[in-house]
C-alpha cells in the first residue's frame, strides 16, 4: 500500500505538466481533467487512511525511499517519504479541500481565457504542498516548500495585466525569500550538527546537541514559518496576495501555504522541545500576530482583505499553540484542520458574492444579499458562525481548546497568553459580525461601476454552491467529531505527544469566559454596525482605525527599517565601488597610462635626437666626477 504514497505527489504534478505542455488542445476540458486528478490524490489519500486505521498507533508511520538524489562521500540526500499520522492528516486536508476548490473554480473562472494555465498552477501548487508534508528529510521538505513560493506567486499574479496584482505576486515572492533563507540556514545548521538533515537522526540527536544550537535552528526554522505563514513581523504579503483570482485565496488560505510554517514547527517538535528560548520565541510571535490580525480585519470594507486578516489571526492561535510545545501541539493541528474547513468556506462565499456582484469587493456597497443568494448567505453564515466560537460548532472546539492550553501554561506566562487569546476571540466574533451584517443584512447599496452597470445580484452556479455546501458541513460537524472521546488528540499522540497543563482555571470556566467574549463581540458589532445604516464612504475613524485600514503601518514599518536603509547601504556601496575600488585601479591605470604617453616622447626615432640625449648624458656624468673630486 505504502507505493500508493509517491502518487500522492505524482498526479497533480502530471496533470501540471500536461496543462502546461499539452497546448491549446486542452483547453475545452483541461479544468476537468486537473480536477480529476486532484480528486485522484485525494482518493490515492483515503486508500492510504484506510491501511493505517488497519495498524496499531504505533505502527501506523511508514517511510517509502524511492532512490537516492545526491549521493556523495558524506553527504547523502534521498527521494523518500513519510506518511505518519501527523502528515496523512494534512494530505487528507489539502487533498480534500483542494478538490473542492479544484471544483469551484470551474464554476469562477469559466470565462477566462487562460483557464488551462489557472489549473495547471493549482495543480502544480497542489503537488508542491503535498511534497513539503510526506517529504522524510528537510532538504526534500525544501524542495517542495520553494515550489509552494513559485505556485504561489504564479497564481497570485495570474492576472498580471493589473499592476496590483503583478505588484503583489512580488511581493509575497520576496517576502517569503526571507523566510526561506531561515529554513536553508537551518539545514545547514543541521548538518554541520547531525551529519544529515533526515528526520530521524536530527530528532534521535537533538538530546545530545547543545541547547545554543538547538536555539539557533529553532530561530531559523520559526523565521521560514513566519514567511510562509503570514506571522508577525513576515505578514506584510498576505493581504495583498488577495489580488489573486478568489479560489487562489481560499487555497492559499485554507488548506496549503498558510498552514506550512505550522506545519514545520509541529514537525520539529523534537527541536523546539529542547530549545525553550526559540519555544518562546514561538509563543510570542502567535501571540502578537492573533491580535494584530484580528484588528487590521476590523477595519477593512475589501470583504477579501478582511477574511485575509482574519486568517492571519487564526494562524496566530495555531502558532501559539505550536509554541506551547506537548500541551498545544494536536490543537493547533486540530484547529488548522476545522480552520481549512470554515475559512475555504468563508473565501469561496466571498467570491460568489463578488461573482453575482460584478467583482465589486466593497462590502459598504453590499447589504441585503440574503434574499438573493441564499445558498451563499447560509454556507457563509455557518462558516461565521464556526469561526467566531459559536458553541457546538468546529471552532468553538478547537479555538477553546488552544485558550485552555495557553492558560495551561501556568504562571504569569499563561495568565497573559489565555488573556490574549481570549481578547482576540472577542475581536474575531466583532469583525466577522462585521462583515456578515454589511454583506447579507440591511438595505441594498449597490450602485452602478463607471460603466453605468449596475449589479444585479444572483446565485452562483452549482458548480461553485456544491463545494461551498461541502465545506460547510465541514464547518459544522468536523470539531465535534474530532473533540469525541479525544478522538484527534489521541491520532496525533504517537507523533506529537501530549501533556497536560496545570491550568488554573477549570474548562468549564475557560468556555464560560470564550463564549462570553465572542457574545461581547457580537453584540457591539451589532451596535455598530447593525442598527443604523452604513454609510457608503467610510468615515475618517480613530488614528487606531486608520492604522488598521493601513495594515497597523506594517509597509511603511518595512519601509523605514528595511527599505530605505537598505537603499542606503546599497548607495554607500555603489558609492565606495565607483569612486572608491573603482577609482583608484583607474586612477592607477591613467596614471601608467600618462607616463607612458610622455615616455614615447622620448622615443621619436630621430637620431639626432638620441644624440643629443647621450651628448646630454656624458655632460651629466663628467660634471658628477668632477664634483666629486673636489670634494
Amino acid at each position: 500500500m505504502k507505493s500508493l504514497i509517491p502518487l500522492l505527489v505524482a498526479a497533480p504534478l502530471a496533470g501540471a505538466a500536461l496543462l502546461l505542455l499539452g497546448g491549446r488542445a486542452l483547453d475545452r476540458f483541461g479544468h476537468w481533467l486537473a480536477t480529476a486528478l486532484a480528486a485522484l490524490s485525494f482518493g490515492f489519500g483515503l486508500a492510504l487512511f484506510s491501511d493505517m486505521l488497519g495498524r496499531d498507533a504505533e505502527h501506523r508511520a511508514v517511510t517509502r525511499h524511492l532512490f537516492s538524489w545526491i549521493p556523495v562521500n558524506g553527504f547523502q540526500a534521498d527521494i523518500s517519504f513519510r506518511l505518519d499520522q501527523l502528515s496523512m492528516t494534512f494530505v487528507l486536508l489539502i487533498t480534500g479541500v483542494g478538490t473542492l476548490i479544484h471544483l469551484y473554480s470551474v464554476g469562477y473562472m469559466a470565462h477566462d481565457e487562460r483557464r488551462r494555465r489557472f489549473f495547471a498552477y493549482l495543480n502544480l501548487f497542489l503537488a508542491a504542498m503535498l511534497l513539503l508534508v510526506v517529504a522524510d528529510n528537510y532538504l526534500l521538505l525544501y524542495f517542495g516548500w520553494e515550489g509552494v513560493g513559485l505556485a504561489s506567486y504564479l497564481l497570485i499574479g495570474f492576472w498580471q495585466h493589473k499592476p496590483s496584482a503583478a505588484t503583489a505576486a512580488k511581493k509575497a515572492f520576496i517576502v517569503n525569500r526571507v523566510g526561506d533563507m531561515g529554513l536553508s540556514i537551518a539545514i545547514m545548521l543541521m548538518f554541520a550538527e547531525f551529519g544529515s538533515f533526515a528526520f530521524d537522526p536530527v530528532f534521535g540527536g537533538a538530546h545530545q546537541a547543545s541547547e545554543g544550537k538547538l536555539t539557533a535552528i529553532g530561530l531559523m526554522l520559526l523565521l521560514a514559518a513566519c514567511g510562509k505563514s503570514a506571522q508577525v513581523p513576515l505578514q506584510s504579503w498576505l493581504g495583498d496576495a488577495m489580488e489573486g483570482p478568489t479560489p487562489v485565496s481560499a487555497l492559499i488560505h485554507a488548506a496549503t501555504m498558510v498552514t506550512a510554517g505550522v506545519y514545520l514547527i509541529t514537525r520539529s517538535s523534537a527541536v523546539f522541545d529542547l530549545a525553550p528560548d526559540a519555544q518562546t520565541a514561538v509563543v510570542v510571535v502567535g501571540a502578537v500576530t492573533l491580535l494584530f490580525g484580528a484588528i487590521v480585519g476590523c477595519a477593512k470594507d475589501d470583504i477579501k482583505k478582511a477574511l485575509a486578516g482574519s486568517t492571519m489571526s487564526q494562524i496566530g492561535y495555531m502558532v501559539l499553540a505550536a509554541g506551547l510545545g506537548p500541551i498545544g501541539y494536536a490543537f493547533a493541528i486540530m484547529h488548522l484542520v476545522t480552520h481549512g474547513f470554515f475559512k475555504a468556506g468563508l473565501f469561496l462565499g466571498a467570491g460568489s458574492v463578488m461573482h453575482g456582484m460584478n467583482d465589486e469587493v466593497n462590502m459598504r456597497h453590499y447589504g441585503g444579499l440574503r434574499k438573493y443568494m441564499p445558498v451563499t448567505f447560509v454556507t457563509f453564515g455557518l462558516g461565521y458562525l464556526a469561526i467566531i466560537g459559536f458553541p457546538g460548532l468546529s471552532g468553538f472546539f478547537s479555538k477553546d481548546k488552544i485558550i485552555e492550553a495557553a492558560f495551561a501554561k501556568g504562571g504569569t506566562e499563561g495568565w497573559i497568553l489565555g488573556g490574549c487569546a481570549l481578547v482576540g476571540a472577542a475581536v474575531t466574533a466583532f469583525y466577522m459580525t462585521r462583515v456578515m451584517v454589511l454583506t447579507f443584512f440591511g438595505e441594498k447599496r449597490w450602485q452602478p461601476d463607471a460603466g453605468g452597470n449596475a449589479p444585479h445580484p444572483h446565485e452562483s452556479p452549482r458548480t461553485m454552491t456544491v463545494p461551498m455546501v461541502l465545506l460547510a458541513f465541514g464547518s459544522v460537524f468536523a470539531g465535534g467529531l474530532f473533540a469525541f472521546n479525544d478522538s484527534f488528540l489521541k491520532w496525533l499522540e504517537p507523533v506529537t505527544g501530549h501533556e497536560e497543563g496545570n491550568s488554573p482555571l477549570a474548562p468549564l470556566t475557560v468556555t464560560l469566559l470564550t463564549t462570553a467574549c465572542m457574545l461581547a463581540g457580537v453584540g457591539l458589532a451589532y451596535l455598530v454596525y447593525g442598527r443604523s445604516p452604513v454609510p457608503v464612504v467610510p468615515p475618517v475613524g480613530s488614528p487606531l482605525t486608520r492604522a488598521a485600514r493601513r495594515d497597523l503601518l506594517q509597509d511603511d514599518f518595512n519601509h523605514a527599517v528595511l527599505v530605505r536603509p537598505g537603499s542606503a547601504l546599497a548607495a554607500a556601496l555603489v558609492f565606495f565601488d565607483s569612486r572608491g575600488l573603482d577609482g583608484v585601479v583607474n586612477g592607477l591605470a591613467a596614471g601608467i597610462g600618462g607616463l607612458s604617453g610622455r615616455l614615447r616622447r622620448v622615443q621619436n626615432g630621430y637620431v639626432r635626437s638620441y644624440a643629443l640625449s647621450m651628448f646630454g648624458g656624458t655632460l651629466v656624468l663628467v660634471a658628477m666626477t668632477l664634483l666629486m673630486r673636489s670634494t
